[in-house]
C-alpha cells in the first residue's frame, strides 16, 4: 500500500452519518469540538473585500502570543491542520516517530513527503528520531506529558513537534511558554476550544529560524481576513477563556457519570472529548445515531468510543436519554 493508500479516518464525518442512518438535526460530538461557541458579532464588510494587511497578521500573532503565554515566534495558519501539512518540509526527510495511537494526519502528511514513519507506544521510545511527534493531551485517550519531559525529549531528537490543539483548558501543562528553544515546535488550534473550527485558524511557535521557513512555506497570506478578526476578538477575551474552561472541566465530570451508569469505563480524555471503552462501540454508535447523535470510533478498537461534550441543554437532555435507552 503506497503512502497516497494509506486510510486518514476522522471525526466530524456526519455526512457519512446522515447517508447510512438518514434524518436531521443531528449532534455531532465524534470531534472535541466545543458546542458553545465564542459569541462573533459582526465584522466589518471591508474585512471580505480585501487581502488580510501583513499588519493584521502581525496584530493576531501578538494576541495569540499572549494569550499562550509565550515570547517565542508564532505564525497563523488556516488551523492547526495547515501547519502538519507543512511540518514534513522544514528538515529532509528521515526517520520520524510518533506517539500512537494518536490523530493519523501526522504520519499521513510525514509519509507523502517521504519521510519513514514508526509508530510507539512509549514516548520514551521517540527519542534518536529525526522527527518526532506527540499530541499532548493525546487524542483519543488524553495522555499528557510533562514540560519538563518534553523539554529533555527535545535534546534528544532532531525536531519534536507537540501537537497541543486540545490544550486550551489546562493551560499550566503546556510547553508554549518554553516553546522559542531549539528543536520545539508547538501546535495550537483556535477552532476546537472556541468552538469555531469552521473558521480555520491556528498556530505554529518555535524558533525563529524555523517559524520563518514555515512562513515562506505558508505564502503571503496564511489565514484570511475574517479569521484575523475573529481571533484577535476571542483570544483577547480573558475572562470567556476561564469561564469556559472551567465550564468544560465541569461538563467532562458530568459526561463521565452519565457514561458510568450507561456501563462505560472511562479511557482518559481531555476538557473537550472524553473516550471509553464499551462492549462494543460499533453498537454503541448504532445506539446513539438512532437519537441522531453521532459519535467517533475507530478502526484500530473494537471496544472505544470517543464522545465530544453536548453544548446546549437540550443536547445533554437527548444524550441522556439515548442512553438510558
Amino acid at each position: 500500500m503506497s503512502a497516497t493508500d494509506l486510510p486518514r479516518d476522522h471525526g466530524g464525518n456526519i455526512d457519512a452519518a446522515i447517508a447510512r442512518f438518514g434524518g436531521s438535526d443531528w449532534i455531532d460530538l465524534s470531534t472535541g469540538i466545543n458546542r458553545l461557541p465564542y459569541p462573533l458579532g459582526p465584522l466589518e464588510p471591508g474585512i471580505w473585500q480585501q487581502l488580510p494587511p501583513q499588519s493584521d497578521i502581525a496584530r493576531l500573532a501578538r494576541i495569540a502570543a499572549r494569550a499562550y503565554g509565550t515570547q517565542a515566534s508564532l505564525l497563523p495558519l488556516a488551523g492547526a491542520q495547515a501547519a502538519i501539512q507543512l511540518l514534513p518540509r522544514l528538515r529532509p526527510p528521515g526517520q520520524a516517530r510518533i506517539l500512537a495511537p494518536t490523530y493519523n494526519e501526522h504520519a499521513a502528511s510525514l509519509r507523502l513527503h517521504g519521510w519513514q514513519v514508526e509508530e510507539v507506544s512509549e514516548a520514551s521510545a521517540l527519542a534518536g528520531a529525526d522527527l518526532a511527534v506527540i499530541v499532548n493531551p493525546n487524542n483519543p485517550d488524553g495522555r499528557l506529558q510533562s514540560p519538563d519531559f518534553l523539554m529533555d525529549l527535545a535534546k534528544q531528537t532532531g525536531l519534536l513537534v507537540v501537537d497541543e490543539s486540545f490544550m486550551d483548558a489546562t493551560p499550566a501543562l503546556s510547553l508554549a511558554p518554553r516553546a522559542g528553544e531549539e528543536g520545539v515546535i508547538v501546535l495550537r488550534s483556535f477552532g476546537k476550544f472556541y468552538g469555531l473550527a469552521g473558521v480555520r485558524l491556528g498556530f505554529a511557535l518555535g524558533h525563529a529560524k524555523d517559524i520563518a521557513q514555515l512562513a515562506a512555506l505558508a505564502g503571503p497570506w496564511p489565514v484570511s481576513g475574517p479569521a484575523i478578526e475573529i481571533g484577535c476578538r476571542a483570544l483577547a477575551d480573558d475572562a470567556w477563556r476561564e469561564a469556559t474552561a472551567a465550564r468544560l472541566h465541569a461538563d467532562a465530570l458530568k459526561l463521565d457519570h452519565l457514561a458510568q451508569k450507561a456501563g462505560w469505563r472511562l479511557v482518559g480524555g481531555s476538557a473537550l472529548f472524553r473516550l471509553y471503552e464499551t462492549p462494543d462501540a460499533t453498537a454503541a454508535q448504532e445506539r446513539l445515531a438512532q437519537a441522531a447523535i453521532w459519535s467517533r470510533i475507530f478502526p484500530y478498537s473494537r471496544t472505544w468510543l470517543r464522545l465530544g461534550l453536548p453544548g446546549p441543554t437540550s443536547e445533554w437532555r437527548r444524550l441522556a436519554a439515548a442512553l438510558e435507552r
